[in-house]
């Protein structure tokens, strides 16, 4: 079985760069291939990790449906290809994106595509990060279930450590199969407040370290790099690495 680690946490709090971030770390010690799964509707690891996305489940799902599917193939064929073309191969790990639901506002089809395609993949590969969409709806929909490492990101603000707790405590009441819950307050500023630290205990969570603010993500951001390209010397790179340490089999 892979060793899985997932990404969760309020919009904003900078999970996707992180998970690029966790992603790189991996390569850097050796432990390939990786399978990184965007479950984000709103897709963007493609663009930490600097790679251009060629197709999604999403997709494929939505070409079935219109009967896009060539004469004298069946549709399980003609899925079985998609899928396979929706992977996007890169240097030690390779990326699988969810895409656009089907219908305003539904996401329950794409949602189970993604979980019968992880389910046929997983065991080829020894890595899995998955990075989700902002918020509670993968835990309730059960995106994100038998995962090792649910890695909740916040930022310092009691909003953000408030939505970490809620989605810890959905992740417990739904039981689905995580073997161990961490919170990471990203863009901190200082260490975290005795408020913050006494809410994230009171909570039965355990804080795994805090990832500096960090102008050159701001600068990576804002002119379109990837920030899978940061450079060793960034202080909150070298923060993220020291708590990979720690979680990473």
């Amino acid at each position: 079985m892979p060793f899985s680690i997932a990404l969760a946490g309020k919009g904003g709090t900078g999970k996707t760069t992180l998970a690029g971030m966790l992603i790189k770390y991996l390569i850097q010690n050796n432990k390939t291939p990786i399978l990184a799964v965007d479950a984000d509707c709103n897709a963007n690891l493609n663009d930490v990790l600097g790679l251009k996305i060629s197709d999604t489940l999403g997709n494929a799902r939505e070409e079935m449906k219109r009967g896009d599917v060539p004469s004298g193939m069946t549709k399980n064929i003609f899925m079985e290809m998609k899928l396979e073309q929706a992977v996007i191969e890169a240097d030690g790990f390779d990326l699988i994106v969810m895409g656009q639901p089907e219908g305003a506002g539904c996401y329950c089809a794409a949602n189970t595509l993604l979980t019968e395609f992880l389910e046929r993949l997983q065991n080829n590969y020894p890595y899995i990060v998955m990075d989700n969409e902002a918020g509670m709806e993968h835990i309730s929909r059960l995106t994100t279930k038998n995962v090792d490492i649910l890695l909740i990101i916040s930022d310092p603000s009691h909003r953000s450590l408030q939505a970490a707790v809620r989605i810890d405590e959905l992740a417990r009441c739904l039981n689905i199969g995580v073997g161990k819950s961490y919170v990471v307050v990203n863009m901190a500023k200082g260490a975290p407040s005795e408020k913050a630290l006494e809410m994230i205990k009171s909570a039965n969570l355990e804080l795994i370290g805090t990832v500096p603010e960090d102008d050159l993500i701001y600068e990576f951001d804002f002119e379109g790099r990837p920030t899978f390209d940061i450079p060793e010397d960034s202080k909150s790179l070298k923060a993220a690495f020291d708590i990979f340490d720690k979680i990473v089999a």
